[in-house]
């Protein structure tokens, strides 16, 4: 896997304005990667090295230069991270000559010579491609990691003089895990076109890199420095993912007029949007009704009304006391719940009940508002209300029947706020 990072980068041109940004198309923020140019070609060429500058053992003393290449593919997927694959060639060596207060005798050969090729498959993160500065980045910096595949063939020297010797008696390529670990930084030329310097380290899966194997287990190494050339590829219209800056793109989708204007205009509907639910809302003679459905403003307080904020008269009932026993009990709107101005009614009813010993149906009826099957429940609901006050109050529960009779057997009109309040009832038959 490949890592990448970017530090600070400086614009190609002067930016110091609050104007839009330059690139080729508008992309946006949240707009994918299909608005970007993400794909590119690198080649490379540097010197090699046995040596590492991060440290570690070394079989030879002495590093030999020599050339290096590579061809590179890379598929951006975000800002800041994108998949590279690697493909390098060349040469490594090294030698044990010319060094002093050494003995030569405790090195068995006296210098190597490994051609080799590589392909690694790893991740790049570039830091850097965020600058609050500049509205486009000039440079990143990145590192990157990966692994893959080395084929490699060693040739030593030993310290007894001759000829180079192949490592594999049969000539033929070594193949091992090699894990590359790098750094560099990438220089815009254009908005296609980027220069990179960078420096690698391969780590080799093996003691058989330079020749030479030591009596302990280690592990071979070489280094790559190296210059090249990246070259992005699509349409030119398109800008170069590399090189945005979401931030400045963010500023510029804000900055936009037609935006700004669109806001605004959303502003102006959530205004009007609030005004209405405020209006809607206002109750000026706080009767629960408001003042848009008020068609009985000003009420006096503490006024029944109904749906249209009008006074309810409640007609008063048949009975000419309201003690009287068997007179209807009525009942408010949706509800099985007794008033206490019952009360008197069903105590006188209760009296004559347990002094007669009579038997009695307690009928329960609704007005006509909601479904039949409702109010059909309603009328049974109130009903039992009836017959549990008369229990409770002494009379025997077997002398109790109870029914039912929903919105059926009206006694005044079911289209008016006055009849439906006469049916909301319960009646007492013997």
């Amino acid at each position: 896997m490949a890592v990448s990072v970017a530090f600070a980068q400086t614009d190609s041109t002067s930016t110091d304005s609050a104007s839009t940004s330059t690139e080729p198309t508008t992309a946006k923020v949240f707009g994918g990667l299909g608005q970007y140019r993400t794909f590119s070609i690198g080649i490379n060429g540097g010197v090699t090295s046995p040596f590492s500058a991060l440290g570690g053992t070394n079989d030879y003393l002495n590093a030999d230069i020599n050339l290096g290449y590579g061809l590179s593919f890379r598929q951006q997927l975000s800002h800041s991270f994108g998949l590279i694959l690697d493909l390098h060639g060349g040469k490594v060596g090294g030698n044990n000559n010319d060094v002093e207060n050494v003995d030569p005798a405790s090195y068995t050969e006296k210098e190597f010579e490994t051609r080799f090729w590589s392909a690694t498959l790893g991740g790049q993160w570039n830091f850097g491609s965020i600058d609050f500065l500049h509205r486009k980045n000039s440079v990143n910096f990145f590192l990157n990691a990966g692994a893959g595949l080395a084929l490699y063939k060693p040739k030593t020297t030993p310290t007894a003089g001759g000829e180079l010797v192949n490592y594999s008696s049969d000539d033929k390529y070594i193949k091992e895990l090699v894990i590359p670990v790098g750094a560099g930084v990438k220089f815009r030329l254009s908005d296609g076109v980027a220069l990179n310097l960078g420096y690698t380290v391969n780590f080799v899966d093996g003691d058989n890199f330079d020749g030479y194997k030591r009596g302990f287990p280690t592990r071979d190494k070489w280094s790559y420095g190296y210059a090249g050339l990246e070259f992005t590829l699509g349409s030119k219209s398109k800008p170069n993912l590399d090189w945005v800056n979401p931030v400045a793109m963010m500023y510029d989708e804000l900055y936009d007029e037609t935006l700004r204007q669109e806001v605004e205009a959303l502003k102006g509907r959530v205004s009007s949007v609030e005004t209405a639910v405020s209006d809607l809302k206002k109750d000026s003679d706080g009767d629960g009704v408001s003042d848009q459905f008020d068609k009985c403003p000003n009420t006096p307080a503490g006024t029944v009304v109904d749906g249209a904020g009008c006074a309810i008269v409640f007609p008063k009932s048949d009975s000419t006391e309201a003690g009287t026993a068997y007179s209807n009990i009525q009942f408010e709107f949706d509800s099985s719940v007794l008033r206490t101005s019952a009360y008197p009614a069903l105590d006188a009813t209760s009296s004559d009940l347990r002094s007669s010993g009579a038997v009695v149906t307690i009928k329960g009826y609704a007005s006509s508002e909601g479904t039949a099957a409702h109010n059909m429940q309603l009328s049974k609901d109130r009903a039992n209300s009836v017959k549990t006050y008369l229990v409770n109050s002494g009379v025997e529960a077997k002398k109790l029947k109870v029914k039912g009779y929903g919105e059926t057997n009206p006694v005044a009109d079911n289209s008016t706020e006055e009849g439906r309040v006469l049916n909301r009832r319960v009646e007492f038959s013997k």
